[in-house]
């Protein structure tokens, strides 16, 4: 962080793990989020501005409601090149769109980068803090499997391309921890504004 310019808190944490709920809070506070996994879903979405170039790329995956995530899926799982050949497609675009939220927010004394896979993707040098989102194994374990469509089977493969919760809790630099009452979640979020913002 320079003189001038707001300080950049990252937001990450492991499935199951709270950090919507913590983001929720956050922005419940005024301060501005930029949520990554959104800015995709938007890019990729109906008329999002990145359907043309992954439907070059990935014929068959696009529809009239934008990425078939079930199709697209298919061809890049399992297989570095084909990942390698989309993330050269979204995350550029996904960069500019976080550029934008920067420059309009720039008078703010506090930013958020929710970012689910921060440790795993390379952390960005622009931000200034990480917290990590975190919950027992046994609450995250029920979390996870009370979604619907989700099965021990998927979450343990999810958890396999995930950086451990207990290395990320040594990687960041704030933990809050989402096992308590939302209450008690909600008092280490604001605790935490109050300091960044100080």
């Amino acid at each position: 962080m320079t003189a001038g310019q707001p300080f950049v808190l990252g937001l990450t944490g492991s499935i199951g793990m709270g950090k919507s709920t913590v983001a929720g809070m956050l922005r419940a506070l005024d301060v501005p989020v930029f949520d990554a996994d959104a800015a995709v879903h938007q890019l990729q979405g109906p008329g999002g501005v990145l359907l043309a170039p992954i439907e070059a790329e990935f014929p068959g995956s696009t529809g009239p409601q934008g990425v078939e995530r079930v199709k697209l899926g298919a061809m890049v799982f399992g297989n570095p090149a084909a990942l390698a050949r989309l993330e050269a497609i979204v995350h550029p675009a996904v960069h500019r769109m976080r550029a934008d939220f920067v420059r309009e927010y720039a008078q703010a004394p506090l930013l958020v980068f929710d970012i689910p896979l921060l440790f795993e993707k390379g952390r960005d040098p622009r931000i200034d803090a990480v917290a990590v989102v975190s919950a027992p194994a046994e609450t995250q374990r029920a979390r996870v499997l009370a979604r619907p469509g989700m099965t021990e089977e998927k979450f343990e493969r999810i958890l396999g391309l995930q950086v451990p919760d207990a290395q990320k809790r040594q990687l960041g630099d704030y933990v809050i921890d989402t096992g308590l009452s939302l209450a008690d979640t909600r008092a280490q979020v604001e605790a935490l504004v109050r300091r960044l913002r100080g």
